[in-house]
């Protein structure tokens, strides 16, 4: 079976002048995996993060609080590796009256230690989320004037359109045999919301047997598509396709006898650029 998956873009840099929210994180121990490489889930609490932050640091913690990620991409063109400090700007790449496209670029200024002594160039990746905005009943709702002008001021996209970038249905059989994925009680807020960041510690199982899917620069693209609720049994189909790697999170119905589509992850190199 051969998947087509929508076209994709490299993500744009944001208008000259534009105004970005900024802060700092480091790099724990916590974050990264065997060869201290920073894991897709790290990145995915580091967006967390900012989100939060810039939430908080702004009026939308009173006007526009409630926010929810539809998809998520994660480009890694130079890696991060413990220890290092992490830059992260977030800027609107383009909204519309409900949901808006949030760009965060992350740095990392490499550091030397005792356990990783030898100096590394510094860590690029970018990143793009779509958010929407919901009320606290869950429902989406249009962003507030203020909040709509604020974000206005940051892009030149103010028509944004959903159009899914991973195939949603999965096929019969993968190109390996299904596997299970336990989830875990901490994967889990007290909303009991599956942490977005929890999702990914699926990709970082299926790296461990096949690293060379991460040995350039790649695309990581998560969508989001129904609730993962606590005690839910997970199966993963996986397909793997020359250097791409598709994988389908399917949630099992209470009686066992049917699936469907929770998420749909793919992993693979990047995008050319517009001048290659």
């Amino acid at each position: 079976m051969t998947t087509t998956p929508a076209p994709q873009r490299p993500l744009a840099d944001p208008p000259d002048g534009a105004q970005f929210f900024e802060a700092r994180y480091r790099v724990r121990t916590g974050d990264v995996d065997q060869d201290m490489r920073v894991r897709l889930d790290s990145v995915a609490r580091y967006l967390q993060d900012i989100a939060n932050d810039n939430i908080e640091a702004t009026d939308l913690v009173s006007t526009d609080p409630f926010w929810i990620v539809r998809r998520t991409i994660v480009d890694v063109i130079r890696p991060f590796s413990w220890p290092a400090t992490v830059t992260a700007q977030r800027w609107c790449g383009a909204l519309s009256t409900r949901w808006t496209n949030m760009r965060v670029r992350l740095t990392a200024e490499h550091e030397t230690n005792l356990f990783n002594p030898e100096s590394r160039p510094d860590g690029l990746i970018e990143t793009e989320a779509f958010w929407i905005l919901v009320n606290d009943q869950g429902i989406p709702t249009r962003l507030s004037d203020d909040t709509f002008a604020m974000l206005t001021a940051m892009t030149t996209e103010h028509r944004l359109r959903w159009k899914a970038m991973n195939l949603e249905k999965a096929p019969a059989a993968g190109s390996e045999p299904d596997r299970e994925h336990v989830l875990r009680a901490t994967d889990y807020d007290p909303f009991k919301h599956l942490n977005n960041a929890a999702y990914l510690a699926v990709v970082e199982d299926e790296v461990l047997a096949h690293p060379e899917l991460i040995d350039g620069p790649h695309r990581m693209i998560v969508e989001y598509l129904r609730p993962i609720e606590p005690g839910a049994r997970l199966t993963i189909r996986r397909l793997r396709e020359d250097d791409r790697l598709t994988l389908w999170l399917l949630l099992h119905d209470p009686d066992g006898d049917h699936t469907r589509v929770a998420a749909t992850i793919s992993l693979g190199p990047l995008p050319p650029s517009p001048t290659e």
